[in-house]
């Protein structure tokens, strides 16, 4: 599944730094994470990146956009290309 930043965000811009398929921009008033750029960086790190350097915990997972642990390796293998 994709994550998603919720309202508490306080656009501090660690999260985009951090993401490595570039999938969060900034938006009005939060940022948004791009559903469809999310792999939650499987196959990077052991975690989402953008939600252990998050300062308020406002990244959860985005109950709209369910996904296997094989689609999300999908959308990783192919954000490299």
């Amino acid at each position: 599944m994709s994550l998603l930043i919720t309202k508490e965000c306080i656009s501090c811009d660690a999260c985009r730094e951090e993401c490595p398929n570039e999938a969060i921009f900034e938006d009005e008033p939060i940022y948004i994470i791009d559903a469809d750029r999310c792999c939650e960086c499987v196959d990077d790190y052991s975690e989402p990146a953008c939600i252990v350097v998050c300062p308020v915990e406002c990244i959860i997972t985005d109950p709209d956009n369910i996904e296997t642990a094989d689609e999300l390796k999908y959308k990783h293998v192919h954000m490299e290309i």
